[in-house]
């Protein structure tokens, strides 16, 4: 386990270094344009600490400046568009913790209510109860989150008025985001969200208890005494946790990645709506934290969900041949 572990890590980083790469080798072939709205004064300090910073350097020596900086000082670049002259990770960090928790309730919402309609729709396997549960997952695997982002802003804030159409700002919550009047106005976000994970979560919890379920441990618990429901919640349910709960755990990590087009139909101000900002607006470093910060939190939860099998389940062993 720790040979493959220790492999994972490195093909990770390499893998990161390329994407990486790629990204920074594209977006620097773009032309810099100095922000909107400045004199011609301010264009040239800008020009200047352009030049300073190596921007007007083959891409390869920027390349090397801009990874020197990083392991240096921490330093991934300054926003020019978005945040004038203000360092990328200033303009970035503070945008995580509405991202995460919006993806957090979400997911707090979505996991048990998607595990606990598989499990009874595999107990209740083609039965009507079963044939409506999967016809509504079929349903809600289908459409996209920013569809019902639209549904629940049209029957909850324009017919129902029950709650704002965006997210309340800090001022308005009170200056925090863990205050109940902004929980309340991040509900209509979190109920986006919520629908394709239930519906997933539903679908994949209920095709491997339905498999569990008619194995031959199943009917020798039975033949022990055991009632349905005792067989099934010490027996199968615990066996189809099994694949079951890295996915969950993929989920929990996945949530940093956040949720761009919810985050701005909400305007929610967290890292996807940052990242759809600098494209728009062409804030190259900006744009560059992101895809860094986006492409290692999807390699990690790869490798989180691999090793957690071996936690879950002792059997399991990676790297063993």
């Amino acid at each position: 386990m720790i040979k493959y572990v220790i492999k994972r890590l490195i093909l990770m980083l390499i893998a990161l270094f390329c994407i990486s790469t790629i990204c920074f080798v594209m977006i620097r072939l773009l032309p810099m344009v100095p922000p909107e709205g400045v004199n011609a004064a301010q264009t040239k300090v800008i020009e200047d600490i352009w030049e300073a910073r190596g921007y007007n350097k083959p891409i390869l020596v920027q390349y090397g400046i801009y990874l020197k900086d990083i392991f240096t000082e921490f330093d991934f670049g300054t926003s020019w568009k978005i945040k004038s002259t203000y360092p990328v990770t200033e303009v970035f960090f503070p945008r995580l913790i509405p991202t995460i928790l919006v993806n957090l309730y979400s997911l707090l919402l979505a996991i048990p209510l998607g595990i606990a309609f598989g499990i009874y729709a595999a107990i209740k396997k083609n039965k009507w109860q079963d044939h409506l549960i999967s016809t509504m997952v079929m349903l809600f695997v289908s459409v996209p989150s920013y569809v019902y982002a639209f549904l629940v802003q049209y029957f909850l804030y324009f017919k129902l008025r029950w709650f704002p159409d965006t997210i309340y700002s800090l001022a308005d919550a009170g200056g925090s985001y863990l205050t109940w009047k902004m929980f309340y106005s991040m509900i209509p976000p979190i109920l986006a969200l919520s629908f394709g994970t239930v519906a997933g979560l539903t679908r994949f919890t209920r095709a491997e208890l339905t498999e569990t379920l008619t194995q031959d441990y199943m009917l020798l618990a039975r033949t022990k005494g055991l009632t349905r429901s005792q067989a099934t919640t010490r027996h199968a349910l615990k066996n189809a946790m099994v694949p079951i709960l890295p996915m969950i755990i993929s989920s929990f990590i996945g949530i940093l990645s956040g949720s761009m087009i919810i985050e701005q139909i909400f305007a929610i101000p967290g890292i996807g709506q940052l990242y759809v900002r600098a494209v728009q607006q062409l804030d190259y470093d900006v744009f560059m934290l992101d895809s860094i910060f986006y492409t290692f939190v999807g390699l990690l939860a790869g490798i989180v969900v691999d090793i957690s099998y071996g936690f879950i389940d002792p059997r399991i062993r990676m790297g063993e041949r």
